[in-house]
């Protein structure tokens, strides 16, 4: 088991970016963590689920937590590993209350005027958690084998 856990912190890979607070900085941002993900050998399948959360994600920063001013930064880091996909992206904001953001019925309907973005995210990736007050959301998709 020790050699199987070396082989997969081998192989894991890293990267960082900053963009600006505004909206015009998403698609470049977005683009370049999808051809990182291509790069890393992340299967079709699992890059459109990420690809859906990560502009979510990102829309919720710009909005929410920049409120579009480009002189505002959102910070992304992303991990590929043998086993998931981590991306955890930080804005400046004061955050939110998530447990009140994503009220569902039994059935599914969402019951709040925000948070179908967070819904979708949700049903998405495999981990979708919260921290510095809402401020950081992290993301994570567990990948197949033989990714």
């Amino acid at each position: 088991m020790r050699d199987a856990r070396q082989t997969v912190e081998s192989q894991a890979s890293a990267f960082e970016l900053v963009l600006t607070g505004d909206s015009t900085a998403v698609a470049a941002a977005r683009d370049r963590i999808m051809d990182f993900l291509e790069e890393q050998g992340v299967g079709d399948e699992e890059a459109i689920d990420i690809l859906v959360a990560l502009q979510e994600a990102f829309a919720n920063a710009v909005l929410h937590g920049c409120q579009n001013d480009p002189s505002k930064i959102i910070r992304c880091s992303v991990d590929v590993d043998g086993e998931a996909v981590t991306i955890v992206i930080k804005d400046p904001g004061e955050g939110f209350d998530t447990s009140a953001a994503t009220d569902v019925s039994d059935d599914g309907i969402n019951l709040t005027n925000h948070g179908r973005g967070i819904f979708l995210m949700r049903g998405l990736m495999d981990e979708v958690s919260y921290s510095h007050g809402g401020s950081e959301i992290r993301l994570k998709k567990l990948r197949r084998a033989g990714q």
